[in-house]
């Protein structure tokens, strides 16, 4: 029934990314120049979650080090790694050995090997904006041979916190949006999942149909629904798919999917939705104040409505209206 689980996975990159060929055609004419030699243009990768970006970043980079001797490609979570230290350690490596830094290692000495390392090094900035030093970017842009694909939900997110020399920097890199996946684009990619994970007629095409249709265009939630129903099979001990298991398997997709959200919170954004969890909805004013008064190290407003914006994106919180209006509701997956 099963024999590949990791094409099950979401975070799977396939030799081979259906659809999406504008967004593949302008990642790959990002990077060309490398091939020859030349420096490649910077790439701010901008939509929705679940629509891809990561994937196709990931894929692009892989063939482009598959294809050129002196390049290096690194991809780092900065939702995962938003401090300083871990983003640099990260890099380090993928140049070389790592065990003599420590937490003690300065990080101008961490940054002074990415300096001097000799071959061109690619870098996914994947989440950019939860960066916790967004100074970090100039930097890492101050080095010849270091290049950046920088990818968020919303462009003005990684904006937000740049001073207007990376600003400017960043209206000269090529900008590449992702729109939400159509059905027949969900239908494709489960299909492509599908072959290379499962034995033949394990599932039923109505089947993929009925879960390309409730993903709702996010292909995160599809890949993991089918995930889902194909263990729910393989625990019964049956050796095809059940429509049974196809109905239980978004609802359950959902909720892994949120609790997977939940627990890459950081300290502060986790606060945020645990008040308003405890409170029920808040305004903005309402939901700062209560913030204010469960930290130190308050963050600025700014800060707090660049986080309030990432819980949306990912449908931790539910935000309605408009300015003094605007409302925030944790959502609770039971």
């Amino acid at each position: 029934m099963l024999h590949n689980s990791r094409a099950l996975e979401a975070d799977w990159v396939p030799r081979d990314v259906v659809h999406r060929n504008p967004e593949k055609n302008a990642l790959r004419d990002a990077l060309e120049p490398l091939t020859s030699g030349e420096p490649p243009q910077d790439v701010l990768i901008d939509g929705p979650s679940g629509v891809g970006k990561t994937c196709l970043s990931r894929h692009t980079v892989q063939k482009l080090e598959e294809e050129t001797i002196d390049v290096d490609t690194v991809h780092i979570d900065c939702w995962n790694h938003s401090r300083r230290f871990r983003v640099l350690l990260d890099l380090c490596e993928v140049i070389g050995p790592t065990h003599d830094i420590h937490r003690s290692t300065p990080k101008d000495e961490m940054l002074a090997r990415v300096e001097t390392h000799e071959s061109d090094l690619v870098v996914i900035l994947d989440e950019a904006d939860q960066l916790a030093d967004s100074t970090l970017i100039r930097e890492l842009w101050s080095i010849p041979h270091v290049h950046l694909l920088c990818i968020a939900n919303r462009e003005a997110d990684i904006l937000a916190a740049l001073d207007e020399r990376i600003k400017s920097r960043f209206r000269g890199a090529m900008r590449v949006h992702f729109d939400s996946y159509s059905h027949d684009d969900l239908v494709a990619i489960l299909n492509a999942r599908v072959q290379a994970a499962l034995a033949p007629h394990t599932i039923r095409d109505e089947q993929i149909e009925t879960l390309a249709e409730a993903a709702g265009g996010n292909a995160r939630d599809a890949i993991t629904a089918l995930k889902n129903a194909v263990y729910a099979a393989r625990r019964e001990g049956v050796e095809t798919v059940c429509d049974h298991h196809i109905e239980e398997a978004m609802p359950e997709a959902r909720r892994e999917i949120h609790e997977t959200h939940l627990n890459r919170l950081h300290e502060h954004q986790r606060l945020l939705y645990d008040i308003l969890l405890e409170t029920g909805p808040q305004s903005p004013k309402e939901l700062r104040e209560r913030y204010e008064t469960r930290v130190d190290d308050a963050k600025s407003k700014r800060t707090v409505r660049t986080y309030l914006g990432k819980l949306d994106e990912y449908d931790l919180v539910e935000a309605t209206g408009q300015g003094p209006s605007r409302i925030y509701e944790a959502v609770e997956i039971l």
